[in-house]
């Protein structure tokens, strides 16, 4: 007897519908799984046999046969366990299934359903194929709450499933949670720009840098605060949409990251690969092409410390995702485009001692030593980081001042107001912030007086900046003008814009 039940497959951070197929034939006992599966799927039979025994269902001692379709695409994992077993059940007789649900879940010998890997990104594709009703893990339930207008129900073992299937038990729907509430209880920080001491230009920076979503580079000796700095950037960042959250929620659960007790990332990410992280961990990929820390930090924060340690040609594959915020990786089986929209904090000492340039210390390293230190960061690599930032040492004054410093949330408030006109601005975009700006897009919101662009030919010409360099001073000083609430790009904008951009002629050229 034939039957068939539908489960989802993920092909990088999207679902894919694969028909689960279960025939039961007179023959030798025998099970096999065809459908070009992995290896988890070739052990799911003896899941499946275990667990149906031990749920106290008839296993049937025939010549069972499991087609997953489309046969001729590769499928992973441990997700389509449930659909197999429900599918042999309903081959041999013991569920009636009356309605077209998707099946997601992987089976423990005593018949548990076991939380899964990429359940949002699978709900959200199967719902844009109309699918309605679901049945997945009560683990994920959670995770799945998020999703509206479709009907998922959360069942803890596969003798649930039957009872459930067969009208012998009512479950209710998952209700779906608001994603405001959990909003609000997960918005504190440990972190914050009232205790950082000093460093008032770093702090304006970094303002400027998250009203604009532009990316940073600091430069300064040891102990002058650049990673405390950058660990109080996100707490300054607009609070995550909806949207947004959801597109990093979809990474994180494929990656099996996601907490399953919150079920959504509610904070944005902030990502610090150590120096030694390898290329692929970076940029994503391996044998099934998984997402990297540059696609972790999603609509976040990625914090490469201390830059120069990196490999140069790890370095060099930013340079792709920064330009169009997404990366695509290509294996032997397969090609994914992962998402990589990220803000790039970086920091690093000028010199391999670390006090070239100093004021408070004395650097002993030679030109050559400061030139093979500097060299791993070509030039086409610095010109798609926005601002350079000098952050020296505090002094004792600073350290000892007992005024109150500016906190996050009065500069979070500023930076918010900023990105609301970017918002109405880029209305009709698919974009949110002016680094996001194309070159027609620049040319059309930065247009520049007389004055401005005076000002800024001789920098063009005193810097030897490249074009690229030419746009990025246009987006920062379009973001200046927006925190200072002005539809005019004024000279006093571009002049700040161009003052970060002076470590070009300082370092590099």
């Amino acid at each position: 007897m034939l039957s068939k039940t539908l489960s989802y497959g993920l092909y990088g951070i999207d679902g894919f519908p694969v028909l689960v197929e279960a025939d039961i034939s007179n023959g030798l006992p025998s099970f096999d799984i065809v459908g070009l599966g992995d290896t988890a799927i070739k052990e799911a039979k003896e899941r499946v046999k275990s667990s149906i025994k031990n749920s106290g269902l008839n296993y049937p001692t025939n010549k069972i046969t499991i087609n997953l379709a489309p046969a001729d695409r590769k499928k992973e994992g441990t997700l389509y366990d449930l659909a197999i077993a429900v599918a042999l059940l309903s081959a041999s007789g013991q569920v009636n299934i009356k309605e077209k649900f998707v099946f997601i879940g992987e089976l423990s010998l005593d018949g548990t359903i076991r939380g899964v890997n990429g359940v949002l990104p699978i709900l959200i594709s199967a719902k844009k194929n109309g699918f309605k009703k679901f049945i997945v893990p009560e683990k994920n339930s959670k995770e799945a709450g998020f999703i509206s207008d479709v009907e998922i129900y959360t069942l803890k073992n596969l003798r649930q499933v039957v009872n459930f299937l067969n009208g012998e038990e009512i479950v209710l729907p998952l209700l779906s949670s608001k994603f405001e509430d959990v909003l609000k209880s997960d918005s504190v920080y440990s972190e914050d720009f009232a205790n950082v001491k000093g460093q008032a230009s770093a702090k304006r920076a970094l303002e400027i840098a998250a009203a604009g979503g532009h990316n940073v580079l600091m430069i300064g000796p040891p102990g002058s605060g650049k990673t405390m700095l950058a660990k109080c950037f996100p707490t300054i960042l607009p609070d995550l949409t909806f949207e947004e959250s959801l597109e990093i929620t979809k990474i994180h659960s494929v990656v099996g990251q996601l907490d399953y007790n919150k079920g959504i990332i509610t904070k944005r990410p902030f990502r610090t690969p150590h120096h030694t992280a390898s290329q692929i961990s970076i940029t994503g990929g391996g044998q099934n092409a998984k997402p990297g820390e540059i696609s972790m930090a999603h609509n976040g924060v990625l914090f490469l410390d201390e830059m120069p340690e990196y490999s140069r040609q790890t370095l060099e594959t930013l340079r792709q995702p920064l330009e169009d915020g997404e990366i695509t990786v290509s294996r032997a089986n397969m090609t994914v485009t992962y998402p990589a929209n990220f803000t790039l904090i970086a920091s690093m000492n000028p010199c391999p001692c670390g006090f070239y340039g100093s004021k408070n210390g004395e650097c002993r390293c030679t030109p050559a030593q400061i030139h093979k230190y500097l060299s791993k960061l070509s030039g086409p690599l610095m010109d798609r980081i926005d601002l350079h930032i000098e952050v020296d040492s505090v002094n004792f004054s600073d350290l000892n001042d007992k005024s109150v410093e500016e906190s996050s949330s009065c500069i979070k408030e500023r930076v918010n107001k900023a990105r609301e006109v970017q918002l109405k601005r880029f209305l009709s975009s698919n974009i949110y912030s002016n680094a996001q700006m194309n070159h027609a897009q620049t040319k059309k919101y930065c247009q520049l007086n007389e004055e401005s662009e005076k000002l800024l030919q001789t920098a063009f010409n005193t810097l030897n900046l490249s074009a690229r360099a030419y746009d990025r001073i246009l987006k920062v000083a379009r973001t200046i003008a927006d925190l200072d609430g002005e539809l005019c790009i004024l000279p006093q904008h571009i002049a700040e814009a161009i003052q970060y951009r002076s470590l070009d002629r300082k370092y590099w050229v």
